[in-house]
């Protein structure tokens, strides 16, 4: 009944989007821009939010759709002219400190892990293997670049020099989106984009978070007791819970663990 009596004053609202999880083009709960993009669209244009605070617990993943997500959060927050504040729970690293810099302050719990600001790879090699029980693998390409980095092949010099070179432009591009988001706040340091992470209060002194702090308590600082939460997050589908979807959910819990693990986590 409130939208009808004009001179009741609505209390401020904050809409809170959680981002839990690797960040990849496919798969159940991974976070992406095509699964999140309604989520982003409605926490900006949902009843007018003083705010939008992104909720982040991710060990990175693609660093393109990491990318596509920033840029949807940006356009948004100019567009509607909406302050976004990251708040940080287990750990934003690699994608996810990538997300986190879209937002325009960024809070963090005092264990919370953030930073590795770098670009992976990693692979297996399986000649060796299938020469010791006489597999014979046979490829034809067209291009010689083609059949680069084929883990059933000796590894060639060449593949890694061009694996190297492409990790370098991707790896150019988040540090730029970093200092474009962060500025001045960056300490001047040799190690701030070497993968290195970083825990709680030294985030904040390197610049990468602008302070310890968690949703709720810092949100009705600085809106008042009243202020209202309105949650967006992704909802794994009921069928996804049955057949192969569940072994799709096992593979990706699999793989989030495995995420995650590299932090300790």
């Amino acid at each position: 009944m409130m939208r009808f009596v004009p001179f009741v004053k609505k209390q401020p609202m904050v809409a809170v989007l959680r981002m839990q999880g690797m960040i990849a083009t496919g798969g159940p709960g991974r976070l992406n821009d095509a699964t999140l993009a309604p989520l982003i669209e409605k926490a900006f244009r949902r009843g007018k939010p003083a705010a939008v605070a992104l909720l982040i617990n991710s060990p990175g993943g693609s660093p393109a759709q990491s990318s596509l997500i920033s840029r949807r959060i940006r356009r948004l927050a100019e567009e509607k002219r909406v302050p976004v504040l990251a708040f940080v729970e287990d750990v934003a690293a690699s994608g996810g400190y990538y997300i986190a810099s879209a937002a325009d302050e960024i809070w963090a719990d005092e264990n919370s892990i953030l930073g590795s600001i770098g670009v992976i790879s990693a692979g297996f090699g399986f000649n060796k293997f299938i020469n010791r029980y006489g597999i014979e693998r046979r490829v034809y390409t067209a291009g010689e670049s083609k059949s680069l980095l084929d883990p059933f092949q000796p590894e060639k010099a060449d593949d890694v020099a061009r694996l190297e070179e492409l990790q370098e432009q991707i790896h150019a591009g988040f540090i730029r989106h970093v200092r474009d988001r962060r500025g001045a706040r960056l300490a001047a340091r040799d190690d701030l984009f070497t993968g290195e992470i970083w825990v709680g209060e030294q985030a904040r002194e390197v610049g990468l978070i602008d302070g310890i702090g968690h949703l709720v308590p810092t949100m009705k600082e600085r809106f008042g007791d009243k202020v209202r939460f309105s949650v967006y997050q992704q909802r794994r589908p009921l069928l996804g819970r049955f057949g192969m979807g569940l072994l799709h959910s096992a593979l990706g819990e699999i793989e989030d663990r495995a995420g995650f693990a590299r932090y300790g986590l």
